[in-house]
């Protein structure tokens, strides 16, 4: 087990206040995802102005039904990106390549060149600060993870192309932090809530009768609400360290049979599933479903003043009015 993580008196962060007064202009990429659409109401509801960098139609019409302004482009293009974070405050980089299904060649060209290209405008803008979102999936290389804190190593070297290029990516921005631009990385773990496109995968994979309990299913896992996730984002943006990155959990463990269990029972999965052996399955899905994976967030609670916004019983009730709501529609 990791030491915990206390941090001295000359780099403790003094918690200020999170300048509800100031709007600031921030940019974000990914907005048009589950976790980026909750960041993006969250910036407005505070009166923040917000860009989102979009590539199609469709996302370029969700964004602007927030209220936020959609601005097209590719992510690896860093000279338009350039042009369209002139004067923004803040660069939330939400986007990467979620299918872990995908080649070595996809991860990296989206995720490490992505990232590479994000950094590269948001600092010859001039953008002061960068956030980053980071994932535990950075630190996966065949072990379990249990009780581990920020001091783990990042694991480039992983032979899963998911988890070898959030690692990359994670430590472009990192190494990228220097005078006048500040940049931070939250990382969360297993992120739900209503229309949580993870969730509603992995629901409608159970129902088909293509799921399996991994192993029984029945390890230890910490989980994120999307709302804490966003919070996450938020006290960085504010209160990061320079150069650091944060775990950021619900402080609620789970079972993860019995956490999806009752996620499959609001989605209407009544299909019997059955248990496999999690060395049949390819990694990085063995990693992330099949063993334990406990973080700790010390370091979070006392640089930024994390605390969960929504409890995991209101999580809960959150996705069943979600799902109710969407049948009565």
């Amino acid at each position: 087990m990791l030491s915990k993580q206390e941090p001295s008196s000359q780099s403790r962060v003094r918690a200020p206040s999170l300048r509800e007064s100031h709007m600031a202009q921030a940019f974000v990429t990914g907005g048009s995802g589950f976790i980026g659409r909750r960041l993006v109401r969250r910036l407005l509801d505070e009166g923040h102005t917000v860009r989102v960098l979009v590539r199609s139609a469709a996302s370029a019409d969700v964004v602007a039904a927030l209220g936020a302004e959609p601005v097209r482009g590719e992510l690896t293009d860093s000279t338009t990106l350039r042009e369209h974070v002139t004067d923004s405050e803040v660069f939330f980089h939400l986007a990467a390549e979620t299918d872990v299904t995908a080649d070595r060649a996809r991860h990296e060209l989206v995720t490490v060149q992505g990232t590479r290209a994000a950094v590269d405008a948001a600092r010859f803008a001039g953008v002061p600060r960068f956030v980053h979102c980071g994932s535990e999936a950075a630190l996966l290389a065949g072990e379990p993870l249990v009780d581990v804190d920020e001091t783990a190593p990042l694991r480039a070297d992983s032979e899963a192309a998911y988890c070898a290029a959030k690692a990359e990516s994670e430590a472009v921005v990192l190494d990228a932090n220097g005078p006048g631009f500040v940049t931070v990385s939250i990382r969360p773990r297993f992120v739900w809530g209503p229309e949580s496109f993870l969730l509603e995968g992995l629901a409608a994979a159970a129902k088909a009768g293509q799921f399996a309990w991994l192993g029984g299913g029945r390890h230890t896992t910490d989980v994120t609400f999307v709302d804490n996730v966003v919070e996450g984002f938020i006290l960085g943006w504010h209160r990061g360290r320079p150069g650091q990155a944060y775990f950021i959990t619900d402080q609620h463990r789970v079972i993860l049979r019995e956490f999806l269990e009752a996620q499959f029972e609001m989605y209407g999965v009544d299909a019997p599933i059955p248990d496999v052996d999690a060395s049949e399955v390819a990694v990085p899905l063995r990693w992330f479903l099949g063993q334990t994976c406990t973080l700790r967030i010390d370091k979070a609670v006392a640089e930024l003043g994390y605390q969960p916004v929504i409890s995991h019983a209101d999580g809960l009730a959150a996705v069943r009015d979600s799902l109710a709501g969407n049948r009565k529609a």
